[in-house]
């Protein structure tokens, strides 16, 4: 992949970076449908679009990079497609690993990865110790990944707590809560990108993207390119962020 031409860099103001870009990958099916093509191609298709995202996040000084990669819901489509983005999944993982060391990126996920079988798990564990410390982009891949589970999954996890006596009830608040959340220590998305039109958040980040800025396009995810993600940061540079206040 070439860099990003230096004219659509200058378009982006370094002093407003968002730290923290989220983005619901979507589309890869519609893509794959349009072009007769099966939906596991539109998957294949998919994983360009994430190493042009990716390198140019790195590039731009984009901090953090959350993609939506795999929903607790997702388990629920055909095996067959499932088998395959698991399959993708941990190939691209194999394949990438050295690129991503060279690019001084660091990878973690969220979301239940013990749902995942022995094998996959281990190939994400041993990429993300191969990348512990780099200090550049941080890539969070979101898998087996929900936003009502993560919730409910903190709230256990506090409840326990209360009962044991580590948590005095008058001691919840936000800030607590969240250091039980699978994103604990991160900080909340700027900017939440979804591609392909669909308006929701599909439950995705529900507690962490509060106060996000939303920027939908109609772009089906494999089109996605450098200057999409261009696109996306320069609308969010223009807005004023005011958290609820005046």
């Amino acid at each position: 992949m070439n860099p990003v031409e230096k004219s659509q860099i200058g378009k982006i103001d370094p002093a407003k970076l968002p730290v923290h870009v989220a983005i619901i990958m979507d589309g890869n099916g519609r893509w794959a449908k349009k072009r007769d093509l099966p939906r596991t191609d539109g998957h294949e298709a998919g994983v360009s679009a994430v190493k042009r995202v990716v390198k140019v996040s790195a590039q731009i000084g984009i901090k953090i990079l959350t993609l939506y990669t795999f929903s607790i819901e997702n388990w629920k489509r055909p095996r067959e497609e499932v088998t395959s983005i698991m399959r993708l999944l941990t190939r691209t993982t194999r394949h990438e690993i050295d690129e991503l060391n060279r690019n001084n990126v660091r990878l973690i996920t969220t979301g239940q990865i013990e749902g995942l079988s022995f094998t996959r798990r281990q190939v994400l564990q041993s990429a993300m110790e191969k990348t512990k410390n780099n200090n550049g982009l941080l890539l969070n891949l979101a898998l087996n990944y929900g936003g009502r589970t993560e919730i409910i999954d903190a709230v256990r996890a506090i409840a326990k707590g209360v009962k044991s006596g580590h948590i005095k009830p008058n001691e919840i608040d936000e800030k607590l809560f969240a250091n039980y959340l699978y994103t604990a220590g991160l900080p909340d998305p700027d900017l939440l990108i979804r591609t392909s039109g669909e308006k929701r958040l599909s439950n995705f980040l529900l507690w962490q993207t509060s106060y996000t800025e939303l920027y939908i396009t109609d772009v089906l995810w494999p089109d996605f390119d450098e200057d999409d993600l261009i696109k996306a940061i320069v609308n969010y540079q223009m807005r004023e962020r005011r958290f609820g206040k005046v």
